[in-house]
């Protein structure tokens, strides 16, 4: 048989998404205006009208979301006295991964001094193993407020979707200074239904939060805080930080809490217009 009778054997290798945006902005006639912008792959930045003095970017995945092997990286720095709120277009969906591949989401914040910025993406949403590898770091010059919010959730109730393995590793560093201020490393799998059923984690709920106010006030917020959040979860303040953690059935009656408990700790500005589209 001559080599050219042979079936043609073509091995693949499946497409992955990949995207990255840098995005630095500056103080203009008391205004916070972008300096620098920059944009690749799936990663996209919008920029929607907003009254006020304060910036508003909306990041966008265009890939409609992830799964192993993909990856995204987002950098953004204010300078000097700028304000800016950083949120999501919708929910970040995590798909099922090919056994031995992770998709990962990092993020880099640089806060001049006497800035603000408000971190507060849409909730992420993990199918059934999923594999999702997330950190975030923020480095807060003096005098530099952060207010940031990260909710997962655990299975889409009203899609009757149910979470038996996943893997999810979270990892936060929050500095002012260069001194850490902050810490957080959270993991749960590969059995993450049994793992989240456990009363100190989720206690069988699909939807948790976590909330961190770094403000020097903060202190006199706690118990306004804890009013909204009531029993399912807590707060705490102290070193001029505070923490609070929510969990609910799900996504819907977690923002029914959610929302008012930033707009609490937003410091009077509102929260972006998409999170209630």
């Amino acid at each position: 048989m001559d080599i050219l009778d042979y079936p043609l054997v073509v091995q693949s290798r499946a497409q992955r998404a990949s995207g990255a945006g840098r995005l630095s902005v500056r103080q203009v006639e008391e205004k916070t205006r972008i300096s620098t912008l920059f944009q690749e792959g799936c990663a996209k930045l919008r920029f929607p009208i907003v009254p006020g003095n304060h910036l508003e970017a909306v990041m966008i995945n265009s890939a409609g979301g992830l799964t192993g092997g993909d990856a995204m990286h987002w950098d953004f720095a204010l300078g000097e006295e700028c304000s800016a709120q950083i949120t999501t277009q919708a929910c970040e969906k995590i798909y099922k991964a090919v056994p031995g591949t992770v998709a990962t989401v990092s993020t880099h914040i640089d806060a001049g001094r006497d800035s603000y910025v408000a971190w507060l993406p849409q909730e992420t949403i993990l199918f059934e193993n999923a594999d999702l590898k997330r950190s975030l770091n923020v480095n807060l010059a003096a005098g530099a407020r952060a207010l940031i919010v990260e909710s997962t959730i655990f299975g889409r109730k009203a899609f009757g979707e149910t979470i038996g393995t996943a893997r999810f590793s979270d990892q936060w560093r929050v500095r002012q200074k260069g001194r850490l201020l902050h810490a957080e490393n959270f993991l749960i799998g590969p059995h993450a239904a049994s793992s989240s059923n456990r009363p100190a984690l989720l206690g069988g709920n699909r939807a948790v939060a976590t909330v961190l106010l770094v403000s020097e006030n903060c202190e006199r917020l706690l118990e306004p805080a804890r009013l909204i959040i009531g029993e399912q979860g807590g707060a705490s303040a102290w070193m001029g930080k505070l923490v609070a953690r929510l969990v609910d059935l799900d996504a819907y009656h977690l923002r029914k809490r959610l929302i008012p408990l930033l707009g609490l700790l937003n410091g009077g500005v509102e929260l972006p217009r998409i999170w209630s589209t």
